[in-house]
């Protein structure tokens, strides 16, 4: 993560912490330098270590947010409120920043307890948070994805059950990510022998439903599990009836995935991990072995 990315970050953090919690009246600052004493009801914002990035989620840096409270307001009591606006404000949350970069925060816990700074008295604590920073390439809006036809077959699905105010993405978040969003990523997949002319084809998908409201979310995810579950059957592409012969057991033109199998964690994280599994399946015929023609058949009466 560059220089210019980081700044960024964190002054739109600030922002965003400022407007959170009015009682610090905008005292959100960096670390304080050597015998500079806090004062008043305020937080820090500390950059910790840089994670490696991960393959659909972006690079994650993590960032540690101190909340500070005198004793007489109230002090280890206010801090605890003051966390409890912040992991709310915060996880799970898509930021902008004054680019129009993207970024995510996600709550990683308190790294201690609660202790009082000894040169200023106040009372903190320090909430770790991952701030998830998507690649700037990849898919935008609810333009299909070139390549994989599960895949292309399954973000047209998804929008056409959501609705044009839903954005789906394919394989990794891009960068300027929009919400409410899905994410399908492909998880593994295999290949079966089903009888003596066919391949049974299976690929296991992970969604990830984003939106800035837990209701909305837990009802979007239960929505596409349920519709997954009634339809059993998510067509692609149109193809010719040529092709269609030669890849595909079943319809002259058009192809299908069949649902094997969905389920949905709704406790799972959205941005990080994903809350749908999903299982299709497509048989294929198995290609056809060319082999030689007897050329020649040689008959000897003598043998019995």
């Amino acid at each position: 993560m560059n220089v210019s990315i980081s700044t960024r970050i964190k002054k739109t953090l600030k922002q965003k912490l400022a407007a959170l919690i009015p009682a610090w009246e905008g005292r959100v600052q960096d670390i304080p330098a050597s015998g500079e004493v806090l004062s008043g009801p305020c937080a820090v914002v500390a950059f910790a270590e840089e994670v490696p990035k991960s393959a659909w989620a972006g690079y994650r840096r993590i960032i540690k947010i101190s909340p500070y409270a005198r004793s007489e307001d109230g002090g280890a009591e206010l801090v605890e409120v003051w966390s409890a606006s912040l992991i709310a404000g915060l996880h799970q949350v898509r930021l902008e920043d004054e680019e129009g970069g993207a970024f995510t925060c996600l709550y990683l816990g308190s790294t201690d307890s609660d202790r009082a700074d000894v040169a200023s008295g106040l009372i903190t604590r320090s909430l770790r948070f991952g701030v998830y920073v998507p690649e700037p390439q990849g898919a935008t809006g609810n333009s299909p994805v070139m390549g994989d036809p599960w895949l292309v077959a399954l973000q047209l699905w998804t929008a056409d059950m959501l609705g044009s105010n839903w954005s789906v993405y394919a394989n990794s978040w891009p960068g300027g990510y929009r919400m409410p969003s899905v994410l399908w990523r492909l998880n593994g997949n295999s290949t079966a022998v089903a009888g003596t002319s066919a391949l049974e084809v299976r690929k296991q998908w992970i969604g990830h439903v984003l939106t800035d409201d837990t209701g909305l979310t837990d009802q979007a995810a239960s929505h596409l599990v349920q519709q997954l579950a009634l339809q059993s059957r998510i067509p692609m592409t149109p193809l010719d009836s040529e092709e269609a012969g030669a890849n595909a057991i079943g319809e002259s033109h058009t192809r299908y995935v069949t649902v094997d199998e969905v389920t949905a964690d709704l406790q799972a994280d959205a941005y990080l991990n994903g809350q749908i599994r999903l299982t299709l399946t497509q048989r294929i015929r198995r290609p056809v072995t060319s082999a030689p023609l007897m050329r020649e058949i040689h008959h000897n009466k003598g043998i019995e």
